[in-house]
């Protein structure tokens, strides 16, 4: 039966209530005392090393873990970490492959690791960042030799490309 239940009890099973002095001095006895600061800063620091050991500080991720995946004709996509719809990501683009035109909800970095990719008359090699911004239409991103590149952006998902 709960607290809320309005039936009655029968009178074998009514319901043992303490005096209102006794629950005075039990909710007295479990009152927290206060602590010295220097107890308290100490508690904090300790529970906080706790909840950072708890939680995977770090992400790493060696170029033999994990796998390449297909994604587009030509090119196959190896997650290095998502969270919260962004994505950071590796793709291999066979040489003559194309990434469709396309846009995202959040800006999108890109670093050439190797070969080069286009966009329009554009040619970025190795070590060149494009930043192509929030929903903006982004021009295809073609690749005449084979490229390796990274990316960080919105996870992508086929209602972006156009």
């Amino acid at each position: 039966m709960t607290m809320h239940d309005t039936t009655p009890l029968p009178p074998d099973e009514e319901p043992f209530m303490l005096d209102a002095d006794l629950q005075a001095a039990i909710s007295a006895a479990q009152a927290a005392e206060p602590l010295a600061s220097e107890t308290a800063a100490r508690i904090k620091h300790r529970l906080f090393e706790r909840i950072a050991a708890s939680e995977q500080a770090q992400v790493a991720v060696t170029p033999e873990s994990g796998s390449w995946r297909p994604f587009l004709p030509g090119i196959a996509i190896k997650v290095l970490h998502e969270r919260a719809g962004v994505m950071s990501y590796l793709l291999r683009m066979q040489p003559g492959s194309v990434i469709p035109s396309h846009k995202h909800p959040h800006e999108e970095e890109c670093v050439v690791l190797e070969g080069s990719v286009m966009m329009g008359d554009l040619v970025v090699g190795p070590g060149g960042f494009l930043l192509e911004r929030a929903d903006t239409l982004h021009p295809p991103l073609r690749t005449i030799n084979g490229a390796t590149i990274y990316l960080r952006g919105a996870s992508p998902r086929a209602e972006h490309l156009v």
